[in-house]
């Protein structure tokens, strides 16, 4: 797969770095992988990236590069696929699985069993990771096939024009249909893993919107304008409406100074039965919006609720 341009009378004598950069967006990271192997192309022939261009020239860069000795072991694990082409592949992930790879969990990931599906097709290639979930966070997860497509889209998160929605299950009943939680989220002192709000925390910003209010708890639809670890659990805490069936982030009597509310927060009055259905928070990543890197076309994914979250809102709505 290629990215071409030709050149124009505006980037006459400009150079090929400069193509490559500003062009057809490939960071100064992926083109240096990309001349260390021949793949910068003038014309159909390898080039210099500080040569010269003329009008009319050809530039290419080639993203079939080799990435043997970089990949996953292959594992034979079953996924579902919402939508998968040459550039990318989206998966509704279910909860219990970890995404990528860690010092835990170094094997029986979702990457693991991409990996696999990839040699199946004879595709040997780094599993790149676009959207990562939680553990038990089910839903939309997105792996790019080649190192572009995987800059791309996060580039697009950066600028805010990749859009992420999630619903939750969250406890008692929210009392505005629509709002903000700008609330900065740092590392819990002694925690590896937990997350807590905290003034010196990086910026978070999470939208939500009512969906449907039920028996003691509430349906919503959350957006995320930044991406921070846990963030829509540790800002669900935050406001006193805890996603149901999270045991990280549960109910806290701790007054929330940052949000000027200094009263106790009230507990969950939902049927126990409901996060024994669950095993996990009630949270499922839905919808992503993007545009698709190569045919330059907005995508829509979605991926349906799952019957876990279904079933307690079937309780929930008695």
């Amino acid at each position: 797969m290629n990215l071409k341009y030709t050149v124009d009378k505006e980037t006459t004598g400009k150079t090929v770095k400069y193509i490559l950069k500003k062009q057809l967006n490939l960071s100064e990271r992926l083109i240096k992988k990309l001349k260390h192997q021949g793949k910068i192309l003038c014309n159909g022939h390898p080039v210099y990236v500080n040569a010269l261009v003329c009008e009319n020239d050809i530039i290419e860069a080639d993203l079939d590069f080799d990435e043997s000795g970089i990949f996953l072991e292959p594992e034979d694990i079953p996924i579902d696929i919402i939508y998968e082409d040459e550039f990318l592949i989206a998966l509704n992930k279910q909860p219990g699985i970890v995404v990528h790879p860690t010092c835990s969990h170094p094997s029986g990931t979702l990457a693991n069993a991409v990996s696999f599906h990839l040699q199946k097709k004879g595709i040997v290639k780094k599993v790149r990771p676009v959207i990562r979930l939680d553990r038990d966070t089910s839903g939309i997860i997105i792996f790019a096939k080649n190192p572009y497509t995987q800059e791309i889209l996060i580039q697009q998160m950066n600028d805010k024009t990749f859009l992420k929605e999630y619903i939750g299950i969250v406890h008692n009943v929210l009392e505005n249909d629509n709002g903000t939680i700008d609330l900065p989220i740092a590392r819990k002192p002694g925690s590896i893993m937990l997350r807590h709000i905290s003034p010196d925390g990086d910026n978070a910003v999470t939208h939500y919107t009512v969906l449907e209010r039920l028996n003691n708890a509430t349906l919503v639809k959350f957006r995320l304008e930044t991406g921070r670890t846990h963030q829509i659990r540790v800002h669900c805490q935050a406001i006193g409406h805890p996603l149901v069936g999270d045991t990280l982030y549960p109910f806290t009597d701790t007054p929330y100074s940052l949000l000027g509310n200094k009263s106790r927060i009230p507990q969950s009055n939902i049927p126990p039965v409901t996060c024994e259905i669950l095993g996990r928070q009630a949270l499922h990543s839905q919808r992503a919006v993007f545009v698709h890197p190569f045919t330059k076309k907005t995508l829509e994914i979605t991926a349906p609720i799952p019957d876990d979250m279904k079933s307690v809102l079937e309780i929930l709505r008695k």
